[in-house]
Parts: C-alpha cells; structure tokens; sequence
C-alpha cells in the first residue's frame, strides 16, 4: 500500500487545495428589472431591486 514517507508542507497542500475555489465562480443572472447583471438571490446593485420590489434606495452618479 502507499504510504508517504513525509508530511505534505503548508504550501504544497494550499497549492492543492486553491484549485477549488477556481471551480465555482458565481453565474451572474439579468435582473429582470434593469436587466443588469446581477447574483442570482441577491438585490441588484444597479437599481436596488428583489423580489419586483425596490429593497435598496441606489443612487444615481453624479
């Protein structure tokens, strides 16, 4: 059976272990209002809307 002969160092096992968080980048989604993209359950930045509902008051630029 294999075994290792040494322990893994701290740098070898987050090199392996970064690699995971690459997998699972968000998927953006449109709002439906604005049809910005947006996370999907959660209020968009663009027009403070959730839900067909304005949660948020956003601001305009200046």
């Amino acid at each position: 059976m294999g075994v290792p002969k040494r322990k893994p160092s701290h740098s070898r096992q987050r090199q392996r272990r970064a690699y995971n968080s690459v997998l699972t980048l968000p998927q953006l989604s449109p709002c439906p209002q604005c049809a910005a993209p947006r996370l999907p359950h959660r209020v968009c930045p663009a027009c403070g809307y959730y839900g067909g509902r304005q949660v948020v008051n956003v601001s305009t630029p200046a």
